[in-house]
């Protein structure tokens, strides 16, 4: 983490994450009647699980309306769940006003084109290593790990470590 980027890690209460491509490798399963499936990488989950022990809101914001995505935010204790729009910048502004968080107060993990106005607007916006150059361009952070396979699970825990609340959370897990 740069000096540069921990202002804007300690100012953040609310993680948007898209999900194809950032909480998932960006593969869609799709079976002979249809259905849409998703996989999902547990350690992931238990980042988000640990900001919003730190008190810091989650939300998935998707232009897929797949059930999938609603059933794994629900499992995580994701209130927050906006789908089936690629129009992303008026749905995640809709959000903050609800919850009254300032734009800089949001982080954004994007992987397309999409993510392009939401990670323009917010306060630290990240992204994944596939991800067109126009998204790596505007990123302030670009994860190490894979999408699907830790990725978010990495900028969860630099946003905990910048908060100083990573530690706490590793304690409370017996590490």
């Amino acid at each position: 983490m740069t000096p540069a980027l921990e202002p804007r890690l300690r100012a953040v209460r609310l993680l948007t994450c898209d999900v194809d491509g950032v909480l998932t490798d960006g593969r869609i399963y799709v079976d002979d009647d249809g259905r849409e499936t998703k996989a999902f990488f547990a350690p992931d989950g238990t980042g988000i699980g640990m900001l919003q022990r730190a008190g810091i809101a989650v939300a998935f914001i998707s232009g897929s309306p797949s059930a999938a995505i609603t059933h794994r935010a629900r499992r995580l204790g994701v209130n927050h769940v906006l789908l089936g729009s690629d129009d992303k910048l008026p749905r995640w502004q809709k959000l903050l006003a609800e919850l009254r968080v300032a734009p800089d107060a949001c982080a954004h993990i994007g992987d397309d084109l999409p993510d392009l106005p939401v990670l323009r607007a917010c306060g630290f916006a990240a992204t994944v290593s596939h991800a067109p150059a126009a998204l790596r361009q505007h990123a302030h952070y670009i994860a190490t790990c894979a999408p699907g396979r830790g990725a978010v699970r990495e900028i969860c825990e630099l946003i905990l470590a910048a908060q100083g609340k990573l530690d706490a959370e590793l304690v409370a897990h017996g590490a």
